[in-house]
């Protein structure tokens, strides 16, 4: 019977490979997400609501943390001050984003606010699941 059970289980990545899993995922959406906010800030704008210097602003941090991310991501041996930094930095755009769509600017739309929640769910996701493979893994600092 143990071994049935065994047999149906996949075995965990490594902790190194999910801490590469969630932080590139993370850089991935970023930086594609702050690359649409670029490309797109004129377009956007009459959806959202946001404005076009706030969504191009926006979009070049995006675009450079989503780089910044996945340097992280991309080295394969890494302290965990680092990811911390990178995590708090997640866990302070979902607070900022919360504010915003709860009390910010009156020029954005439902929809705008809308999508600042979602995306703040997503990066708040993001966040936890990368903090779980931080306090897991080996306790290096840098």
């Amino acid at each position: 019977m143990a071994a049935a059970t065994q047999a149906g289980r996949r075995p965990l990545p490594a902790i190194a490979d999910r801490r590469r899993l969630w932080f590139g995922l993370d850089a991935v959406v970023t930086a594609a997400n702050g690359a649409g906010y670029l490309a797109l800030a004129g377009l956007l704008d009459g959806v959202l609501g946001a404005g076009v210097p706030a969504l191009r602003a926006a979009g070049a941090f995006l675009l450079g943390f989503g780089l910044l991310v996945g340097g992280y991501a991309l080295r394969r041996s890494t302290g965990t001050r680092a990811g911390w930094v990178l995590v708090t930095v997640n866990a302070a755009w979902v607070v900022a984003s919360l504010v915003v769509a709860a009390a910010g600017p009156g020029d954005l739309t439902t929809a705008g606010r809308v999508w600042i929640v979602l995306q703040a769910l997503v990066v708040g996701g993001l966040a936890v699941l990368q903090a779980g493979t931080l306090r897991t893994g080996p306790q290096r600092r840098w």
